[in-house]
Parts: structure tokens; sequence; C-alpha cells
């Protein structure tokens, strides 16, 4: 999966947008009202980055599972370990898994 694959994905949820509050390097997809403090990140990815690393919010208890069963899924980089995953897109976890993770990043911070 691209980036512009995933960025396309995020997007397609309602109320989403891109934010670059941590500087050009990092691509923040947001949920809630634009360019307003009440909004919440629920996706960060870096830039050119090779794999392609993307950050999801994830319940505590399926963030130790996916860790202990997958060599790609690691804490949130510069985020709580408890409830971020950093996630790299390596092939170890297929396109819909990746999605699905997503999804699931959306549903927790919306509240869905």
């Amino acid at each position: 999966m691209t980036h512009k694959e995933l960025e396309e994905y995020l997007l397609s949820f309602p109320n989403t947008w891109l934010d670059f509050p941590f500087g050009e390097d990092v691509f923040v997809y947001r949920v809630g009202p634009k360019d307003s403090e009440e909004s919440k990140l629920f996706a960060l990815i870096a830039r050119d980055s090779q794999p392609l690393r993307v950050s999801l919010k994830c319940d505590p208890q399926l963030a130790e599972v996916l860790r202990e069963k997958y060599e790609s899924v690691q804490p949130g980089y510069h985020l709580n370990k408890k409830h971020w995953n950093t996630i790299i897109c390596s092939g170890q976890l297929d396109d819909d898994e990746i999605k699905d993770l997503a999804r699931h990043s959306y549903q927790l911070v919306a509240g869905v």
C-alpha cells in the first residue's frame, strides 16, 4: 500500500482532514471540526518513510496481541505506547488488515 492509497482511505471517513501540526514531515489525520482544538488525531504517517510507517490508535489489549504476533507492529513512535501502534507496512500485514486497524483507530477516536 502506498502513502497516497492509505491517505485516500483515511480521508474517506466522515469528518476527517489532514493537518501538519508537527511540521511538513508528519502527515496527521484528524477527526472533528476542521482547525478546531476539539479535533483529535487518529493516524500519523511519516513523510517519505520506506517502507511506509503509519501510527494508529488501538485498544490496549489488541495492541499487545498485535505486537506479539507481528514484528512489523511496534509501540507507537513518540506516542502513548499503551494506546498507539506504529505499523511498518512491509507486507507482514496485508492491505485489508491495515485498513481494518485504521478503521479501528478512527472508531476509537471518533467514538463511533
